[in-house]
C-alpha cells in the first residue's frame, strides 16, 4: 500500500500542481466499497467539486497507464480537505498567521491540554499564540493537533 502512495506522490503531483493545485495527500485504503486511491488537493481559493471533478479527469487516464495497484481495482476520488482540516504543512501555516487556531497537546502541561489562540509565530520547533492577550510558547513535539477555529 506504501508503494503505491509513493508512486502516486511521485508521479501525480506534478501534474496536479500544474493545473494550479497542491497535493495534500495520497491515501490508499480499504472503505466499505473496496479499495479508494484518494487525492486530497487544496488552492488558496478553496476547492469546489468542478475543481476535484478537472483534476479527476486529467489524472485518471494517467493513473490507467501509470497502473499503480497493479491491476488490482480501486475507487478513484478526488476531495478537498475541509476547511477544519488539520494545519501540517508551512503553507497551512502562513495562510494561518493572525488566525485563531486550536492546539491540542499530547499530555497536559500547565493543567491544560487544549490551548485555543491566535497564532503568532511557528517554526520547526515550536508555535507562539496569543491566547486572552498572553503569549503561549508551545513545542511541535508535545502538540497532536492544530487546527483552525471555525467561527460561522
Amino acid at each position: 500500500m506504501a508503494k503505491v502512495k509513493q508512486v502516486c506522490e511521485k508521479e501525480i503531483a506534478p501534474i496536479i500542481e500544474d493545473l494550479g493545485y497542491d497535493l495534500i495527500e495520497v491515501s490508499y485504503q480499504k472503505l466499505a466499497d473496496g479499495m479508494n486511491l484518494i487525492f486530497t488537493i487544496d488552492s488558496d481559493n478553496g476547492i469546489t467539486i468542478d475543481d476535484c471533478e478537472k483534476v479527476s479527469k486529467v489524472i485518471d487516464p494517467i493513473l490507467d497507464k501509470l497502473n499503480p495497484t497493479e491491476d488490482q481495482p480501486y475507487i478513484l476520488s478526488v476531495s478537498s480537505p475541509g476547511i477544519d482540516r488539520p494545519l501540517k504543512t508551512e503553507r497551512d501555516f502562513k495562510r494561518n498567521l493572525e488566525k485563531e487556531i486550536e492546539l491540542t497537546l499530547f499530555k497536559k502541561i500547565d493543567g491544560k491540554k487544549t490551548f485555543v489562540g491566535t497564532l503568532k509565530t511557528y517554526d520547526d520547533n515550536e508555535i507562539t499564540i496569543d491566547e486572552n492577550n498572553k503569549l503561549v510558547t508551545l513545542k511541535r513535539k508535545d502538540i497532536a493537533q492544530i487546527q483552525p477555529v471555525i467561527k460561522f
